[in-house]
């Protein structure tokens, strides 16, 4: 019996799978056609390329019914270069050249998914995922030259900026456009019932509620995970300036919120990657110009130094104990030369009590800097306490039957309560590690 039950899980949990990687088990026949790559269109001449010069792509999913009108704007990640060197090794990578980009597949992608089961707030709304490809989360605007004399394009910021454009032309501007042919009071998403339903002449007024529910089904939601959790940060108040006032435009940022801490030798280590990017791709434009007044730029390319000054409804999912800010951030293999913590950082459940103390510190560090986000209400977070990065774009640690809970929901529902304004202050915050039953060993690390 007990070995049939586990039989049974496998299968149910092989139905959930990373981030843009086909479902290994499907209930259709055939698995959806993967979404094709669009590149930008006039690229070079906008000066909006990637680091090898290649034009910047991204991949178009159509929403449709109810979702036809609401677009969910996905910015990729994958770390940063902070050196000429590196950044022109990434050039001959899918981290720097379109020329290495595939057509990709939602399906099974968590927050991506198109199943209304696995993603009932989110699976019929357009959806994009944004190629990256500049090294300095969409935020450079620079260039700079190999040692063999080629140019490295340094412009992250153009590409997200004609990148959106030409989305607005595809739709995206049309998310909320109705909603400026309404008189609104200031609280309209709140009480419908303030509307002048003398605008709607032509509407017999037993369907106007039904329409105006209609109408505000229309959003836009710009996340990002890791590097492109902090691109979403940075960019947030921007794309949010694109809509009307009245419109539903909010962040999600994934795994973005990085910590500018100490790493066990006592040393901000890993201070110096950030500014290496920030002087070498040039970020200071993207950088808020309150904390600029008060901090040097690549103190302001930390979250906790601007995310006081976001106004955008802002969702935070992260870890307290992501293992890449505990393998890149508080243990760098420059800080731990004996490779004491090697174990520890592969699995943390090879931590020893004093590592976990240590792990803890970390946590509550972040816990501290997100008090911001406590502060405002009509933001979110979810911050659980497992040892995973990147959480929404796997079906897994999504909505799946061993994803994270907090407050008893899992990531799908809290995003969705938040997103949709069904219940008020989603902030969940875990205990510490290791007090979540629901954090499972099989959930997604990077390598």
């Amino acid at each position: 019996m007990a070995v049939a039950a586990a039989a049974v899980l496998v299968l149910l949990l092989l139905s959930f799978s990373g981030p843009l990687c086909p479902r290994l088990l499907s209930a259709s026949p055939s698995p959806p056609e993967p979404v094709a790559l669009t590149l930008l269109a006039c690229a070079t001449e906008k000066g909006a390329v990637c680091l090898d010069g290649t034009p910047p792509g991204y991949h178009l999913q159509r929403g449709s019914g109810s979702g036809s009108r609401s677009w969910l704007i996905h910015l990729e990640g994958g770390a940063w270069c902070s050196t000429v060197e590196r950044c022109s090794d990434h050039r001959m990578t899918v981290l720097g050249s379109s020329d290495f980009m595939k057509p990709m597949q939602f399906a099974g992608s968590g927050i991506l998914d198109s199943d209304q089961h696995l993603n009932p707030d989110f699976y019929n709304w357009n959806k994009v995922y944004v190629r990256y490809c500049d090294g300095a989360s969409f935020s450079g605007d620079a260039k700079g030259r190999a040692q063999d004399g080629s140019i490295i394009h340094f412009r992250g910021l153009r590409i997200y900026e004609a990148v959106i454009d030409e989305l607005m032309e595809k739709g995206l501007v049309n998310a909320t456009q109705v909603l400026l042919h309404l008189p609104i009071s200031h609280n309209f998403l709140k009480d419908t019932s303030l509307l002048d339903f003398a605008y709607l002449p032509c509407v017999p007024r037993s369907r106007q509620r039904v329409l105006v529910k209609h109408l505000i089904d229309r959003r836009a939601l710009l996340m990002g995970c890791s590097a492109g959790g902090l691109a979403t940060l940075l960019h947030c108040d921007n794309f949010s300036a694109r809509f009307p006032k009245e419109a539903s435009v909010k962040c999600l940022a994934d795994a973005g919120f990085f910590l500018d801490a100490k790493d066990i030798s006592g040393e901000r280590s890993f201070r110096s990657n950030f500014d290496g990017v920030v002087q070498l791709q040039n970020v200071r434009k993207v950088l808020y110009e309150d904390c600029l007044a008060n901090k040097e730029p690549t103190e302001c390319f930390y979250p906790a130094e601007f995310i006081k000054s976001i106004h955008t409804p802002l969702f935070i999912l992260n870890s307290a104990y992501d293992p890449s800010q505990i393998r890149n951030i508080l243990v760098p293999g420059s800080s731990d030369p004996d490779k004491s913590w090697l174990s520890c950082k592969d699995n943390i459940k090879n931590c020893n009590s004093t590592q976990i103390q240590i792990l803890h510190g970390f946590r509550n560090a972040m816990v501290n800097d997100l008090k911001a986000v406590q502060e405002k209400e009509d933001w979110g977070m979810f911050i659980d306490s497992c040892f995973t990065h990147c959480q929404a774009l796997y079906g897994i640690s999504w909505n799946s039957p061993i994803s994270p809970r907090l407050g008893n929901k899992t990531i799908a529902e809290s995003v969705g309560d938040w997103n949709s304004g069904r219940r008020k202050g989603v902030k969940y915050i875990d205990c510490e590690y290791p007090c979540n039953p629901t954090c499972s060993s099989l959930l997604p690390t990077p390598p």
